[in-house]
């Protein structure tokens, strides 16, 4: 369930609201489909000091519940674009994302690189690959909603105690159907980023349609930093944040130093 300490404040993309003033990178850390800063409660705990995470919410969840969800993939990546340019200050930042919040942090770079303003130092895709990865399509984003839920169950597409909690399930739904219809979007142009990346995802994902999906991140940078798998499905995240955190921070250490140089 919800707890109101790990949400975004009404109206705020970001949670914390306010990063740690003496961390010395900043992180923005994008949920997958249908959620928001919860996801990444743990990981403020797991990151070293010097690292600032702030997760993003998108509006029509948690304390954005009130909010009209985004349904199209070109006005919400323009609204986080602003909501992250605004939400800058002078130290470097990083990127990390979870599914659809990998598709919107590989367009952030992809955008903030094209523009030559602040662009991320390390960007992180978790549980999705332009190539080879679970596409919705139209048809599926607005089947019934009973269908809807035990369509995206037999996938794995959300953490299995949602569907035990009707009052949860029908919080989840509407934006999981927003987010859906926003990820059909999506259209791969084959180009990458310049800036460091590095991949991680579940073994057993079932979203993963093709055996090779995450290994064409490598032609996305010219300073990819690999993949790393871990035992379990698209969710694998939950159970192995610890590992992903310490990777990830290892990484985030390394890009602070070469952007202090």
């Amino acid at each position: 369930m919800e707890h109101a300490d790990h949400l975004s404040t009404a109206g705020h993309w970001f949670h914390p609201v306010e990063p740690s003033a003496d961390a010395q990178i900043r992180l923005f850390l994008l949920p997958h489909a249908g959620s928001g800063a919860i996801i990444y409660r743990d990981w403020a705990g797991l990151l070293p000091p010097h690292i600032a995470a702030q997760a993003v919410t998108l509006p029509g969840r948690h304390n954005r519940r009130t909010e009209p969800t985004h349904t199209d993939w070109e006005p919400l990546l323009d609204a986080l674009y602003e909501a992250v340019l605004d939400e800058l200050d002078d130290r470097p930042f990083a990127f990390f994302g979870h599914c659809l919040g990998a598709q919107l942090a590989f367009r952030l770079t992809q955008r903030m690189e094209r523009d030559g303003g602040p662009a991320p130092v390390l960007l992180g895709a978790s549980g999705w690959s332009p190539v080879g990865f679970f596409e919705p399509t139209p048809e599926q984003v607005h089947m019934p909603e009973e269908e809807l839920v035990g369509w995206i169950r037999k996938l794995g597409s959300f953490p299995a105690e949602i569907y035990e909690n009707p009052e949860t399930l029908a919080l989840v739904v509407p934006a999981l159907r927003a987010d859906l219809s926003v990820a059909a979007q999506f259209r791969d142009d084959g180009d990458g980023v310049t800036c460091p990346l590095a991949t991680y995802g579940g073994a057993a994902d079932p979203l993963q349609e093709a055996p090779d999906a995450m290994t064409h991140w490598a032609a996305r940078s010219p300073r990819y930093l690999g993949h790393r798998e871990y035992s379990g499905g698209h969710f694998y995240i939950d159970h192995h944040a610890p590992a992903v955190t310490a990777d990830f921070a290892h990484h985030l250490t390394r890009a602070l130093t070469a952007a202090a140089a």
